[in-house]
């Protein structure tokens, strides 16, 4: 009853189920796409006075993946409890511990316009840390990701690197243009001195 508090006929009627498997997915992405279907912004009737969105149920949100290496230790979470000098902070390995659940709807929660509908539109986001969820009895609709386009890195190299391959390919060109001039002078001379020899 926990997890299914607050969708009443007035937030879930005419609104799809989409259910959203996390796995291997990267937080920043996923959150941003979820957002926007909260928000109802992949509809061509989207309009940011209404509540339009869908009704999303993630699964699997402990196997999120977090790229880069220093964000498990060293991204830090902070919130002030009102009082003087009570700025309380938790680093993302703590919060995952604590609840696997909490770095996905925070991330979501923070990249929605704050507005009236900012906790109505939340109240449609049921995440979950494994496969199990109590929402068995719906029309759930599989929903996925679109494909993630790793770039390439790119490989730095020196000013002094590129300078110096410059003047050597430079070099080059001009020993082969004054190889190919040698060639077609010496061409020309044979050719006049057969002309010159020859019997009339």
């Amino acid at each position: 009853q926990k997890l299914r508090a607050g969708l009443i006929p007035q937030v879930t009627e005419g609104r799809r189920w989409l259910l959203i498997d996390a796995k291997k997915e990267v937080l920043g992405r996923l959150a941003s796409k979820l957002a926007i279907v909260l928000m109802g912004k992949d509809k061509p009737t989207y309009s940011p006075n209404k509540d339009e969105g869908d009704i999303c149920v993630v699964i699997n949100a402990k196997h999120i993946t977090y790229t880069g290496g220093w964000k498990l230790k060293n991204k830090v979470y902070y919130w002030h409890t009102g009082y003087i000098g009570h700025l309380k902070q938790i680093k993302l390995n703590h919060m995952i511990e604590r609840d696997p659940t909490l770095p996905l709807r925070k991330a979501v929660f923070r990249m929605m316009p704050r507005n009236r509908l900012h906790r109505r539109r939340m109240l449609k986001l049921r995440v979950f840390a494994d496969e199990r969820h109590p929402f068995d009895d719906k029309p759930l609709v599989p929903w996925t990701m679109p494909p993630r386009n790793i770039r390439k890195p790119r490989i730095y190299v020196p000013r002094s690197i590129k300078l110096a391959r410059r003047k050597l390919a430079e070099r080059e060109a001009a020993a082969a243009a004054a190889a190919a001039a040698a060639a077609e002078s010496e061409g020309d001379g044979g050719t006049a001195k057969e002309g010159v020899d020859r019997p009339q």
